[in-house]
Protein backbone atom coordinates (compact mmCIF):
# COMPACT_ATOMS: atom_id res chain seq x y z
CA UNK A 1 0.00 0.00 0.00
CA UNK A 2 1.47 3.62 -0.95
CA UNK A 3 0.13 6.79 -0.16
CA UNK A 4 0.28 10.13 -3.00
CA UNK A 5 -0.86 13.02 -0.96
CA UNK A 6 -1.56 14.88 -3.98
CA UNK A 7 1.78 14.86 -4.77
CA UNK A 8 2.85 16.58 -2.38
CA UNK A 9 5.59 15.00 0.10
CA UNK A 10 4.87 13.87 3.87
CA UNK A 11 6.83 17.39 4.71
CA UNK A 12 4.98 19.81 2.32
CA UNK A 13 1.87 17.89 3.54
CA UNK A 14 2.13 18.64 7.02
CA UNK A 15 3.87 22.73 6.86
CA UNK A 16 0.43 23.59 4.38
CA UNK A 17 -2.09 21.55 5.97
CA UNK A 18 -1.56 19.43 9.41
CA UNK A 19 -3.49 21.02 11.84
CA UNK A 20 -4.48 24.06 8.96
CA UNK A 21 -7.17 23.38 7.16
CA UNK A 22 -8.58 20.71 5.25
CA UNK A 23 -7.45 18.50 2.50
CA UNK A 24 -9.32 16.30 -0.40
CA UNK A 25 -6.90 13.68 -1.42
CA UNK A 26 -8.02 12.05 -5.09
CA UNK A 27 -6.59 8.61 -4.93
CA UNK A 28 -4.35 8.60 -2.10
CA UNK A 29 -4.10 5.03 -2.47
CA UNK A 30 -4.71 3.74 -6.04
CA UNK A 31 -6.21 0.28 -6.36
CA UNK A 32 -7.31 0.52 -2.63
CA UNK A 33 -9.25 -2.77 -1.14
CA UNK A 34 -11.37 -2.99 1.76
CA UNK A 35 -9.52 -3.90 5.01
CA UNK A 36 -12.47 -6.06 6.10
CA UNK A 37 -15.41 -7.22 4.53
CA UNK A 38 -18.85 -6.19 5.43
CA UNK A 39 -19.21 -9.70 6.48
CA UNK A 40 -16.39 -10.43 8.18
CA UNK A 41 -17.23 -6.80 9.93
CA UNK A 42 -20.86 -8.10 11.02
CA UNK A 43 -19.12 -11.24 12.76
CA UNK A 44 -16.23 -9.06 14.15
CA UNK A 45 -19.22 -7.05 16.26
CA UNK A 46 -20.67 -9.93 18.11
CA UNK A 47 -17.62 -10.04 20.19
CA UNK A 48 -17.99 -8.11 23.07
CA UNK A 49 -14.22 -7.12 23.16
CA UNK A 50 -14.35 -5.21 19.94
CA UNK A 51 -16.37 -1.40 20.87
CA UNK A 52 -18.75 -1.11 18.13
CA UNK A 53 -22.28 1.08 17.77
CA UNK A 54 -24.93 1.63 15.47
CA UNK A 55 -26.06 5.00 14.62
CA UNK A 56 -29.23 5.61 12.61
CA UNK A 57 -32.60 7.91 12.61
CA UNK A 58 -35.76 6.62 14.32
CA UNK A 59 -39.57 8.89 13.44
CA UNK A 60 -36.64 12.15 12.46
CA UNK A 61 -34.85 11.33 15.91
CA UNK A 62 -31.22 10.30 16.39
CA UNK A 63 -30.35 7.23 18.30
CA UNK A 64 -27.14 5.21 18.70
CA UNK A 65 -26.68 1.72 20.27
CA UNK A 66 -23.51 0.16 21.21
CA UNK A 67 -22.63 -3.59 20.68
CA UNK A 68 -22.08 -6.41 20.75
CA UNK A 69 -24.47 -6.99 17.65
CA UNK A 70 -25.82 -10.10 16.06
CA UNK A 71 -28.64 -8.80 14.37
CA UNK A 72 -29.56 -6.02 11.80
CA UNK A 73 -32.75 -7.14 9.77
CA UNK A 74 -35.07 -4.85 12.11
CA UNK A 75 -33.12 -1.54 10.84
CA UNK A 76 -33.68 -2.20 7.05
CA UNK A 77 -31.31 -1.02 3.90
CA UNK A 78 -31.55 2.27 4.41
CA UNK A 79 -29.88 4.95 6.57
CA UNK A 80 -27.97 3.49 9.63
CA UNK A 81 -24.06 3.15 9.72
CA UNK A 82 -21.82 0.50 12.35
CA UNK A 83 -18.86 1.93 13.56
CA UNK A 84 -15.96 -0.07 14.89
CA UNK A 85 -13.32 1.41 16.79
CA UNK A 86 -9.40 0.10 16.56
CA UNK A 87 -9.69 -1.85 13.74
CA UNK A 88 -6.00 -2.46 14.15
CA UNK A 89 -6.13 -4.14 17.40
CA UNK A 90 -8.18 -6.95 15.36
CA UNK A 91 -6.78 -6.97 11.76
CA UNK A 92 -3.63 -7.37 10.91
CA UNK A 93 -3.89 -5.55 7.40
CA UNK A 94 -4.98 -2.00 9.06
CA UNK A 95 -1.18 -2.21 10.18
CA UNK A 96 -0.21 -1.68 6.52
CA UNK A 97 -2.77 1.48 6.53
CA UNK A 98 -1.26 2.88 9.39
CA UNK A 99 2.31 2.37 8.36
CA UNK A 100 1.56 4.86 5.01
CA UNK A 101 1.25 7.66 7.88
CA UNK A 102 4.12 7.33 9.72
CA UNK A 103 5.41 10.31 9.09
CA UNK A 104 3.72 11.14 12.14
CA UNK A 105 4.64 9.29 15.49
CA UNK A 106 2.92 6.49 16.96
CA UNK A 107 1.85 8.10 20.25
CA UNK A 108 0.37 10.53 18.56
CA UNK A 109 -2.38 7.61 17.08
CA UNK A 110 -5.83 6.86 18.23
CA UNK A 111 -6.41 4.20 15.86
CA UNK A 112 -8.05 2.58 13.05
CA UNK A 113 -11.66 3.38 12.81
CA UNK A 114 -14.17 1.14 10.01
CA UNK A 115 -17.59 2.58 8.79
CA UNK A 116 -20.02 0.46 7.26
CA UNK A 117 -22.50 2.56 6.11
CA UNK A 118 -26.25 1.80 4.22
CA UNK A 119 -27.71 4.09 1.19
CA UNK A 120 -28.26 7.54 3.35
CA UNK A 121 -26.39 6.82 6.53
CA UNK A 122 -23.98 8.49 8.50
CA UNK A 123 -23.20 10.08 12.13
CA UNK A 124 -24.62 13.46 11.84
CA UNK A 125 -22.60 17.10 11.80
CA UNK A 126 -20.07 17.09 13.86
CA UNK A 127 -16.84 18.15 14.87
CA UNK A 128 -13.42 16.27 16.22
CA UNK A 129 -11.09 17.07 18.34
CA UNK A 130 -8.24 15.20 16.53
CA UNK A 131 -6.56 14.68 12.95
CA UNK A 132 -8.68 12.40 11.14
CA UNK A 133 -7.83 11.03 7.28
CA UNK A 134 -10.61 9.27 6.21
CA UNK A 135 -10.05 6.73 3.26
CA UNK A 136 -12.57 5.80 1.53
CA UNK A 137 -12.94 2.10 0.88
CA UNK A 138 -15.71 0.54 -1.51
CA UNK A 139 -18.63 2.59 -2.20
CA UNK A 140 -19.21 6.28 -2.47
CA UNK A 141 -19.67 8.60 0.60
CA UNK A 142 -20.40 12.90 -0.15
CA UNK A 143 -18.53 14.77 2.56
CA UNK A 144 -19.51 17.78 3.27
CA UNK A 145 -16.56 20.40 5.84
CA UNK A 146 -16.95 23.51 7.00
CA UNK A 147 -15.01 26.28 8.56
CA UNK A 148 -13.07 27.18 12.06
CA UNK A 149 -15.62 29.01 13.90
CA UNK A 150 -17.81 29.33 16.92
CA UNK A 151 -20.25 26.49 16.06
CA UNK A 152 -22.67 26.01 18.36
CA UNK A 153 -22.98 22.12 19.40
CA UNK A 154 -26.10 20.22 21.16
CA UNK A 155 -26.77 16.38 22.26
CA UNK A 156 -28.33 15.02 18.99
CA UNK A 157 -28.92 11.92 21.81
CA UNK A 158 -27.06 11.25 24.89
CA UNK A 159 -23.96 9.68 22.31
CA UNK A 160 -23.87 12.12 19.99
CA UNK A 161 -23.01 15.20 20.21
CA UNK A 162 -23.87 17.29 16.95
CA UNK A 163 -23.36 20.99 15.71
CA UNK A 164 -25.82 23.27 13.67
CA UNK A 165 -25.68 23.75 10.37
CA UNK A 166 -22.43 25.08 8.43
CA UNK A 167 -21.63 26.59 5.18
CA UNK A 168 -19.46 24.27 3.58
CA UNK A 169 -15.90 24.95 2.23
CA UNK A 170 -15.67 21.11 1.12
CA UNK A 171 -18.67 19.86 -0.77
CA UNK A 172 -17.31 16.40 -2.26
CA UNK A 173 -17.94 12.88 -3.04
CA UNK A 174 -15.43 10.36 -2.18
CA UNK A 175 -14.43 7.67 -4.48
CA UNK A 176 -12.68 4.40 -3.56
CA UNK A 177 -8.75 5.01 -3.09
CA UNK A 178 -9.89 8.59 -2.03
CA UNK A 179 -8.83 10.37 1.24
CA UNK A 180 -9.73 13.13 3.48
CA UNK A 181 -7.88 15.04 5.64
CA UNK A 182 -10.00 16.88 8.32
CA UNK A 183 -7.92 18.77 11.57
CA UNK A 184 -9.23 19.48 14.78
CA UNK A 185 -12.42 21.80 14.96
CA UNK A 186 -13.42 21.76 11.72
CA UNK A 187 -17.07 20.49 11.21
CA UNK A 188 -18.33 17.91 8.77
CA UNK A 189 -21.02 15.67 7.77
CA UNK A 190 -20.83 12.23 5.73
CA UNK A 191 -23.86 10.89 4.33
CA UNK A 192 -23.31 7.48 2.08
CA UNK A 193 -24.64 7.27 -1.38
CA UNK A 194 -24.46 3.62 -1.91
CA UNK A 195 -23.45 0.55 0.64
CA UNK A 196 -19.80 1.97 1.24
CA UNK A 197 -17.09 1.41 3.42
CA UNK A 198 -14.54 3.96 5.10
CA UNK A 199 -11.70 3.67 7.12
CA UNK A 200 -10.10 6.51 9.24
CA UNK A 201 -6.84 6.86 10.63
CA UNK A 202 -7.39 9.12 13.45
CA UNK A 203 -4.32 11.32 15.49
CA UNK A 204 -5.02 12.82 19.15
CA UNK A 205 -3.43 13.43 22.31
CA UNK A 206 -5.00 13.67 25.56
CA UNK A 207 -6.46 16.93 27.12
CA UNK A 208 -4.19 18.49 29.84
CA UNK A 209 -6.97 17.82 32.02
CA UNK A 210 -6.89 14.19 31.56
CA UNK A 211 -3.73 13.87 31.74
CA UNK A 212 -2.67 16.17 34.99
CA UNK A 213 -5.73 13.60 36.68
CA UNK A 214 -3.64 10.56 35.54
CA UNK A 215 -0.49 11.93 36.49
CA UNK A 216 -2.17 12.55 40.39
CA UNK A 217 -3.35 9.02 40.30
CA UNK A 218 0.78 7.94 39.12
CA UNK A 219 2.02 10.25 41.61
CA UNK A 220 0.12 8.17 44.41
CA UNK A 221 0.67 4.96 43.15
CA UNK A 222 4.35 5.96 42.68
CA UNK A 223 4.66 7.55 46.48
CA UNK A 224 5.82 10.42 44.94
CA UNK A 225 6.23 14.19 44.89
CA UNK A 226 5.84 14.23 48.67
CA UNK A 227 7.98 17.21 49.12
CA UNK A 228 6.82 19.71 51.03
CA UNK A 229 7.43 23.44 50.63
CA UNK A 230 10.83 24.96 52.96
CA UNK A 231 10.42 28.57 53.60
CA UNK A 232 13.27 29.35 56.25
CA UNK A 233 13.98 33.21 55.20
CA UNK A 234 9.74 33.50 55.60
CA UNK A 235 9.42 37.56 56.61
CA UNK A 236 6.93 38.80 58.85
CA UNK A 237 3.72 39.35 57.45
CA UNK A 238 0.57 41.65 58.91
CA UNK A 239 -1.75 40.03 56.98
CA UNK A 240 -2.45 36.52 57.90
CA UNK A 241 -5.48 35.56 55.56
CA UNK A 242 -3.12 36.98 52.37
CA UNK A 243 -1.06 34.55 50.16
CA UNK A 244 1.35 37.32 48.74
CA UNK A 245 3.61 37.36 45.95
CA UNK A 246 5.92 35.46 47.24
CA UNK A 247 4.16 32.67 48.87
CA UNK A 248 2.38 31.99 44.94
CA UNK A 249 5.71 31.82 43.81
CA UNK A 250 6.99 29.09 46.31
CA UNK A 251 3.93 27.30 45.64
CA UNK A 252 4.00 27.25 41.63
CA UNK A 253 7.88 26.29 41.98
CA UNK A 254 6.63 23.29 44.14
CA UNK A 255 4.40 21.92 41.28
CA UNK A 256 7.28 22.89 38.86
CA UNK A 257 9.99 21.48 40.30
CA UNK A 258 8.49 18.34 40.51
CA UNK A 259 7.71 17.99 36.54
CA UNK A 260 11.67 16.73 35.34
CA UNK A 261 11.96 15.57 32.05
CA UNK A 262 12.65 11.91 34.39
CA UNK A 263 9.38 12.37 35.75
CA UNK A 264 7.05 13.12 33.10
CA UNK A 265 9.22 10.47 30.60
CA UNK A 266 8.10 8.03 33.37
CA UNK A 267 4.52 9.03 33.63
CA UNK A 268 3.83 9.56 30.04
CA UNK A 269 5.77 6.51 28.72
CA UNK A 270 3.42 4.49 30.35
CA UNK A 271 0.36 6.55 29.90
CA UNK A 272 0.89 6.67 26.42
CA UNK A 273 1.67 3.51 25.67
CA UNK A 274 -2.25 1.74 27.43
CA UNK A 275 -4.16 0.91 24.69
CA UNK A 276 -8.15 2.55 25.43
CA UNK A 277 -9.80 -0.83 23.78
CA UNK A 278 -8.90 -4.26 24.26
CA UNK A 279 -6.42 -5.94 22.47
CA UNK A 280 -6.18 -9.31 21.19
CA UNK A 281 -4.06 -11.37 23.84
CA UNK A 282 -4.64 -14.88 24.88
CA UNK A 283 -6.31 -15.12 28.31
CA UNK A 284 -3.07 -16.87 29.65
CA UNK A 285 0.23 -16.78 29.00
CA UNK A 286 1.63 -18.61 26.53
CA UNK A 287 3.63 -21.73 26.90
CA UNK A 288 6.66 -21.25 24.61
CA UNK A 289 10.75 -21.56 25.23
CA UNK A 290 13.51 -19.59 24.75
CA UNK A 291 14.76 -22.42 22.43
CA UNK A 292 11.02 -22.79 20.20
CA UNK A 293 11.79 -18.76 19.56
CA UNK A 294 15.42 -19.27 18.55
CA UNK A 295 13.84 -21.71 16.08
CA UNK A 296 11.04 -20.47 14.79
CA UNK A 297 13.15 -16.84 14.14
CA UNK A 298 14.63 -18.84 11.95
CA UNK A 299 11.77 -19.71 9.59
CA UNK A 300 9.19 -16.73 10.27
CA UNK A 301 9.85 -12.97 11.59
CA UNK A 302 7.80 -12.12 14.80
CA UNK A 303 5.52 -9.60 14.44
CA UNK A 304 3.73 -7.39 17.21
CA UNK A 305 0.60 -7.49 17.99
CA UNK A 306 -1.99 -4.90 16.20
CA UNK A 307 -2.81 -2.14 18.44
CA UNK A 308 0.00 -2.60 20.55
CA UNK A 309 2.04 0.20 21.81
CA UNK A 310 5.45 0.70 22.25
CA UNK A 311 7.75 3.66 22.79
CA UNK A 312 11.13 5.08 23.75
CA UNK A 313 12.25 8.63 24.27
CA UNK A 314 16.05 10.15 23.30
CA UNK A 315 16.55 11.37 27.33
CA UNK A 316 16.52 7.69 28.33
CA UNK A 317 16.74 4.99 25.29
CA UNK A 318 20.87 4.74 26.06
CA UNK A 319 19.78 3.64 29.07
CA UNK A 320 17.74 0.81 28.04
CA UNK A 321 14.51 2.15 29.05
CA UNK A 322 11.20 1.52 27.15
CA UNK A 323 7.36 1.59 27.46
CA UNK A 324 4.92 -0.91 26.44
CA UNK A 325 1.40 -1.70 26.96
CA UNK A 326 1.51 0.72 30.22
CA UNK A 327 4.61 -0.52 31.40
CA UNK A 328 8.32 0.42 32.07
CA UNK A 329 11.07 -2.32 30.73
CA UNK A 330 14.53 -2.03 31.81
CA UNK A 331 16.90 -3.57 29.28
CA UNK A 332 20.78 -3.18 29.81
CA UNK A 333 22.22 -0.68 28.35
CA UNK A 334 24.22 -2.59 26.02
CA UNK A 335 20.87 -3.35 24.38
CA UNK A 336 19.52 -0.40 24.27
CA UNK A 337 20.07 -0.32 20.30
CA UNK A 338 17.02 -3.02 19.67
CA UNK A 339 14.70 -0.70 21.58
CA UNK A 340 14.24 1.68 17.84
CA UNK A 341 14.37 -1.45 16.05
CA UNK A 342 11.12 -3.02 18.60
CA UNK A 343 9.25 0.41 18.56
CA UNK A 344 9.79 1.51 14.98
CA UNK A 345 9.26 -1.56 13.36
CA UNK A 346 6.03 -3.63 13.00
CA UNK A 347 8.15 -7.66 12.33
CA UNK A 348 11.80 -8.40 13.87
CA UNK A 349 13.19 -11.02 11.56
CA UNK A 350 16.29 -13.02 13.16
CA UNK A 351 18.75 -11.06 10.69
CA UNK A 352 18.07 -7.29 12.24
CA UNK A 353 18.00 -9.33 15.73
CA UNK A 354 21.31 -10.99 15.19
CA UNK A 355 23.49 -8.93 16.74
CA UNK A 356 21.56 -8.63 20.02
CA UNK A 357 20.69 -12.03 20.09
CA UNK A 358 23.71 -13.90 21.56
CA UNK A 359 22.78 -11.41 24.58
CA UNK A 360 20.67 -13.73 27.29
CA UNK A 361 18.77 -10.77 28.50
CA UNK A 362 17.27 -9.93 25.18
CA UNK A 363 15.80 -14.03 24.44
CA UNK A 364 14.62 -13.99 27.78
CA UNK A 365 12.81 -10.39 27.16
CA UNK A 366 11.20 -11.57 23.43
CA UNK A 367 10.41 -15.21 25.11
CA UNK A 368 8.45 -13.17 27.80
CA UNK A 369 6.93 -10.85 25.19
CA UNK A 370 5.91 -13.79 22.96
CA UNK A 371 4.00 -15.50 25.74
CA UNK A 372 2.02 -12.04 26.73
CA UNK A 373 0.95 -12.04 22.72
CA UNK A 374 2.51 -9.15 22.39
CA UNK A 375 4.97 -9.95 19.35
CA UNK A 376 3.65 -13.89 17.61
CA UNK A 377 4.89 -15.91 14.98
CA UNK A 378 1.79 -15.92 12.22
CA UNK A 379 2.19 -19.32 10.93
CA UNK A 380 1.97 -20.88 14.22
CA UNK A 381 -1.19 -22.60 14.47
CA UNK A 382 -3.66 -22.38 18.28
CA UNK A 383 -2.40 -25.66 19.00
CA UNK A 384 1.29 -24.88 18.64
CA UNK A 385 1.28 -22.77 20.83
Amino acid sequence: MQLDINGLTPAQFLAEYWQKKPLVIRQGFKHFQDLISPEELAGLVMDEQVESRRVYQQAGQWQAEFGPFDSYDHLGERDWTLIVQALNNWVPDAEALIQCFDFIPRWRLDDVMVSFATPGGGVGPHIDLYDVFICQGSGRRRWRVGDLGPHKEFAAHPALLHTEAFEPIIDTELLPGDILYIPPGFPHDGITLEQSLSFSVGYRTASAKDMISALADHLSEQDLGAQQIKDPDRELTTRSGCVDNSDLGRLRTQLTNMLTEELVSEFSGRYLTQSKCALDLPDEPLDITQDEVLAWLDEQPLIRLGGLRCLYFDINVAQGVVYINGDKYQLSAELAAVIPLLCDSNQLDKSSLAPWLAHADLLTQLTEWVNLGYWYFEDLSDEEC
